[in-house]
């Protein structure tokens, strides 16, 4: 990467982003020895402002970063980090150094969900019983929660409307992990489709 450090006095601003759920985690800046250290070793180092000195996010919480991908933005100056984040970003133990109302990304954080109860099947879990179950029973759900969310669209209340398209959201989910897809081919088919 020919990442321009000269612009802004050796620093360059890096952005750190969840690199499923995309969510914003947390800002930092790296100079030359942190973005070297952060590729060599794949977890996030940062050039401390106020303690002059390179930082390994996590280095004293275990909180580390652990880097998917980088890139370099048009003008050379600053970085987007895509990272697998163990445990909390925030020191104050929040999930990003962002205060937002909510995960604006909790619906990539589901299909995790799911993907690690297919993974690792827990006891009692909704999502093991419904696998277990089998792709035509998932399927027939899918079907059920549709028509219950059209039946609340025309004759229910929105918070009916809203719980049932949850349910069938959260069913079309089990469906595309039991058949191997996940959200990112539906996304860039949609993508591709508006163009």
């Amino acid at each position: 990467m020919n990442i321009d450090f000269n612009k802004t006095d050796g620093l360059v601003p890096v952005i750190i982003q969840d690199w499923q759920t995309l969510e914003v985690l947390m800002l930092g800046y790296m100079n030359q020895e942190a973005f070297d250290k952060t590729v060599n070793e794949n977890i996030v180092t940062f050039f401390s402002r106020s303690k002059t000195r390179l930082w390994t996010k996590g280095e004293t919480s275990g909180n580390f970063l652990h880097v998917k991908n980088i890139h370099l933005d048009c003008d050379n100056d600053t970085l987007l980090i895509k990272v697998d984040p163990i445990g909390p970003t925030c020191h104050t133990g929040s999930r990003s150094c962002f205060k937002t109302d909510y995960n604006q990304n909790f619906i990539f954080q589901l299909e995790n969900i799911v993907a690690d109860r297919y993974a690792n099947p827990k006891e009692g879990s909704y999502v093991n019983k419904l696998q277990a179950k089998g792709l035509n029973k998932i399927a027939q759900k899918v079907g059920e929660e549709g028509v219950e969310t059209v039946i609340a669209a025309l004759a229910e209340t929105e918070t009916d409307l809203i719980n049932e398209a949850s349910d069938l959201v959260f069913h079309l989910i089990v469906l595309l992990r039991e058949k191997g897809l996940n959200l990112e081919r539906i996304a860039l088919n949609l993508e591709e489709r508006h163009r």
